[in-house]
């Protein structure tokens, strides 16, 4: 055998011997705590409300599932938007950034000038007024925490408050300004997760804020050259152009033309957090990305990206339980997170998943 022929097969046992490796530990063999109650999370996968018919009432609609998870009764609620100060982060570099910014991030410069604060100051204040919550609030005690949350940028914790004043009392003052009162009710109005079920669900169960969780740190520019830009849009939508994609969009037609019929919606939730979807969103979506033949890889980038953003939110779910161990968590998200969100929470010593399919009977 010659010394290139030896160092060829040498290099092919080293490929296939580092391919098969599976590493000893596994974190999910070791559960705790051996004393204590465990944390407890319910991940929720959601069809995005904004993208339902408009003539579907989502507040009846909602109901049945208001009514399961309220009853799972959950003490801690994490929705899919970016935090305050990911955003203010985010917003310290345009070069990278200006798109997510514009597209995940609101502006709470309004609601910081009526205060004083910028973000990570309204933020720290927000904790500290937490930290020494009365057991009895008065109303102006949650307007100026409503203003806090909004200067903090985080709106879906602003309306947990807003909701958890009488109607009466939903109104400006306390450091909230009018305009601001305004942008609340239209806000509460608007037909998406944080809206219509968070917040909501928050505020009926007495919890005082939720908490965003979503992450865009892994964001880049679109390519600057339009050819380059027009190949990775070509090359992932033939990636979606498989069996498994036209079946999910097939089971989406069925539930959707039943979704203003009693129990609807609920059905709909209850299929897409059937445990078989995992491996129906991997064939549609992920897996033909990582098969995707570009020779820019296209499909293996806006895969790296999808991981990235998925274990960065969920280091953001661990980190709040961190703060409370012993937390049921419900974990609101897009459907297709759930799968990644579930074997990424499942290597967690200090975590147990809840199956969503009981408690949405």
């Amino acid at each position: 055998m010659s010394a290139a022929a030896g160092l060829l097969g040498l290099s092919t046992a080293l490929a296939a011997s580092a391919q098969d490796y599976r590493p000893p530990f596994d974190p999910s063999a070791h559960k705790g705590p051996t004393v204590g109650t465990p944390n407890r999370v319910l991940v929720l996968g959601m069809a995005h409300l904004s993208g339902l018919p408009e003539d579907v009432a989502l507040g009846p609609a909602l109901e049945p599932l208001l009514a399961r998870l309220a009853a799972w009764k959950p003490e801690a609620i994490v929705t899919e938007d970016v935090s305050g100060l990911q955003c203010d982060a985010l917003r310290r570099n345009p070069a990278r950034y200006a798109e997510t910014v514009r597209t995940y991030c609101w502006d709470p410069a309004e609601a910081g000038a009526a205060l004083g604060l910028d973000v990570p100051a309204a933020n720290a204040e927000a904790e500290r007024t937490l930290a020494h919550w009365p057991a009895v609030v008065q109303a102006a005690e949650r307007r100026r925490l409503v203003a806090l949350f909004l200067a903090a940028g985080e709106r879906g914790s602003a309306l947990v408050q807003w909701l958890r004043l009488s109607p009466a009392e939903r109104r400006a003052g306390d450091g909230l300004t009018a305009p601001l009162a305004a942008y609340l009710r239209a806000f509460a109005a608007r037909r998406n997760e944080t809206t219509q079920l968070s917040a909501v669900l928050a505020a009926r169960l007495g919890l005082e804020r939720i908490w965003s969780v979503d992450d865009h740190s892994a964001d880049t520019p679109d390519p600057a050259d339009p050819a380059e830009l027009k190949a990775y849009g070509a090359a992932i939508e033939a990636a979606w152009d498989n069996p498994a994609t036209r079946a999910r969009q097939a089971q989406g037609a069925r539930y959707e033309k039943a979704l203003s019929a009693p129990g609807g919606l609920l059905a709909y939730i209850r299929a897409l957090n059937d445990p078989a979807q995992g491996d129906v969103v991997f064939r549609s979506d992920f897996g033909a990305a990582l098969a995707e033949p570009s020779p820019q890889r296209f499909g293996r980038q806006y895969l790296g990206y999808w991981e990235t953003r998925n274990l960065r939110m969920v280091a953001n779910i661990r980190e709040i339980l961190e703060y409370r161990p012993g937390t049921r968590l419900l974990a609101v998200v897009g459907a297709s997170h759930k799968p990644y969100y579930e074997a990424y929470l499942n290597q967690m010593h200090d975590v147990r998943l809840v199956d969503a399919q009981k408690v949405l009977r």
